[in-house]
Parts: C-alpha cells; sequence; structure tokens
C-alpha cells in the first residue's frame, strides 16, 4: 500500500517541504536510502547522509535547516523520531492479526480467557488463570496457575510466567524471558545453605515491556514490581522484592540486587550493576558499566566503579591516571633535587 507525503504528514500534522504528491511503501535507514521509501533523521551526525539519500520522504525535526541541495521531500515535525514510531506502529498493525486457538494448546477448564485472543501451538496456561482481551500468546508460552494477564497483551515464544504473577494492559513480554522464578534466597547453617521459600508473585504494571530472556524473580514476600512505562532491554536480571519506578529505561546486562528500589523516570545503560537494598531516586542515570554500591538520592548522572564522580569529573580523572606513570617519574625526580638540595645548604 503506498501513501502521498501529503498523507502521510496529515498523519503526523507535518510540514511538507517539497513534492505532496511523491508516494512510498515501505522503510529505510538513512544511510541505505531507497527509491519508494521513507526514512527520517533525528540525530545530527547522520545529517551528511540526507544530501545523497535515494529516499523519496524524510522526515526530520521543525529546526533542521540544509545546508545543501536535497532531492528527497521533507516532512517538519517535532520529533522525527518519535514521528517515525507512529508510522512504524501503524505499519505494523495493518499486517495481518493472528487469532484463534491451536490445537495443541493445553487451557486448563478453570482458566478464563478474553474475547479475540490468540493462542499458539503448545502454549500452557494454568488453573485459575485470567487471560485479557485481545490478548496474544505465542506459540510455547507456559502461564502458570492464578495469574492475571491484562487486555492487548503480547506474549513471545518461549516466555514463561510463573504461578501468581500478574501483567497489565498493553505489556509486551519479549521471547525466551522468564517472569517470576525463585529469588536467590538461601539463609547460612555452618557450611551449609538452605532454600528460603519465595511465596510473592511479581507484578508487571501497564505498558512495561520486557525485553528478551530477561529474568524477573518472585518476591520472598510481597511483591516484586516493575512500574508503568517501564522499558526492560534483552538479558537484564531483577532480584526478589525489587521496585522499579515508572517510566525507568534499563539497557541489556543490567543486574539489580534484592530489594532495591529505583526511582521514575531513571535511565539505566548496559552493564550497570546495582546491590541490594539501596534507594535510587527519581531522575538518576547510571552510565554503561556503572557499579553501585550506595543510595543515590539525587537526579543526575553518574558513572565509573563504584559511582562516586558525574562523567566530567569522572572523564577528567581518566586522563590523569593515564598521566600517572609519567607524574610518579615527575614526584620521585622532584624529591632527588630537593634531596639535593638539603645536603648542599
Amino acid at each position: 500500500m503506498k501513501f502521498s507525503a501529503q498523507h502521510i504528514a496529515n498523519i503526523l500534522n507535518g510540514t511538507i517541504v517539497g513534492n505532496a504528491d511523491v508516494e512510498v511503501n515501505g522503510f529505510s535507514r538513512i544511510e541505505e536510502g531507497k527509491p519508494g521509501t521513507l526514512t527520517f533523521l533525528a540525530n545530527p551526525k547522520y545529517e551528511s547522509y540526507i544530501y545523497g539519500t535515494e529516499a523519496d520522504i524524510v522526515l526530520v525535526n521543525n529546526d533542521f535547516n540544509p545546508t545543501k541541495t536535497i532531492s528527497a521531500t521533507l516532512i517538519k515535525v517535532p520529533n522525527a523520531y518519535m514521528s517515525l514510531a507512529t508510522l512504524l506502529k501503524m505499519a505494523e498493525q495493518k499486517k495481518t492479526k493472528k487469532s484463534g486457538t491451536d490445537s495443541t494448546a493445553f487451557i486448563a477448564s478453570s482458566a478464563i480467557i478474553g474475547e479475540d485472543c490468540y493462542i499458539g501451538n503448545m502454549a500452557c496456561i494454568g488453573e485459575q488463570t485470567l487471560i485479557g482481551d485481545h490478548c496474544l500468546i505465542y506459540p510455547h508460552v507456559y502461564i502458570g496457575n492464578n495469574v492475571t494477564i491484562g487486555d492487548h497483551a503480547i506474549i513471545y515464544p518461549h516466555v514463561t510466567i510463573y504461578d501468581g504473577c500478574i501483567v497489565g494492559k498493553n505489556c509486551i513480554i519479549q521471547a525466551g524471558a522468564v517472569i517470576g522464578s525463585d529469588g536467590f534466597g538461601f539463609a547460612s547453617e555452618g557450611e551449609v545453605y538452605r532454600k528460603i521459600p519465595q511465596l510473592g508473585n511479581v507484578v508487571l504494571e501497564d505498558e512495561v515491556e520486557v525485553g528478551a530472556n530477561t529474568t524477573i524473580d518472585r518476591a520472598v514476600m510481597g511483591s516484586t514490581i516493575i512500574r508503568q512505562g517501564v522499558k526492560l532491554d534483552n538479558l537484564i536480571q531483577i532480584a526478589h522484592n525489587v521496585e522499579v519506578g515508572e517510566n525507568t529505561i534499563i539497557a541489556a546486562q543490567t543486574g539489580i540486587a534484592g530489594s532495591t528500589k529505583i526511582g521514575s523516570n531513571c535511565m539505566f545503560g548496559g552493564q550497570v550493576g546495582i546491590v541490594g537494598h539501596l534507594k535510587i531516586g527519581d531522575g538518576v542515570k547510571f552510565a554503561a558499566q556503572s557499579g553501585v554500591m550506595r543510595s543515590i538520592g539525587y537526579a543526575g548522572e553518574y558513572i565509573g566503579t563504584p559511582v562516586l564522580q558525574q562523567p566530567r569529573d569522572y572523564f577528567r580523572s581518566v586522563a590523569i591516571f593515564k598521566k600517572l606513570p609519567e607524574l610518579d617519574r615527575t614526584i620521585r625526580q622532584l624529591q632527588k633535587e630537593i634531596e639535593e638540595l638539603q645536603k648542599n645548604k
């Protein structure tokens, strides 16, 4: 299906610069732009590609001012990246929607399935479980007993959701994720470790996305809680009784130890490690590979292991660290000169 620049501009409330009648039927990256496609420019680092792209339409921010001639039609919008997301979502919704229940799926007799759901082959849904309306449950998903899944949830293949967990509306759980496995709780008795039963659950509030192969442990008591709008990347470990605040974004390979409380609107880079029983305030940003060993109550950017500095101070320290051998030689030389001066007094 083709769409004209004018039609797209109407959807996005954008302003056209160029041919309003040009049509596209797909998307492409700006550095690989092809005729008949739409692309976007949001990061100034990629500006050079816009002057040679073969894409017919480019979404740009309102403040973009070209320095050379551009053959493509531009659609100016407040946020090019968000506008692209809107168009991609529309394209996804036009795909053929899966529906019905595969004959090989197992659904317990006491489970309740909402309207217009898809349940794929070999999926398993346990006793007293409630699945909301318009959900997509892909093949080989395991959903335990007494689980609640909200409307419009999408659960991809090989996801495991343990007993008693709650998944809100419009949640997306990517392939291989595990929700509600036992937390890492053991009590030492001499040289032996005794397992502490994990009797709580996991609660994912509305609009949460969980990346592929991410694991979220159930609480010892109460709930491990992922608040509304949180986005978790792939390969993240969230331990028992952790709470992640609204609209926080966490990148891959991050690990959060038990009972730590994360504020709202935080951003964590990849491979961040956070020890247990800490409190992280709203709006905190940790750079990749940061090691967090103390509570941080104030919004800001932090980096390093352990996290002690803001990025500018950290990079200054790194620059000095590289010069330590030279500084050491200088100090030793100065010490010798001082000793010589003292001898000659």
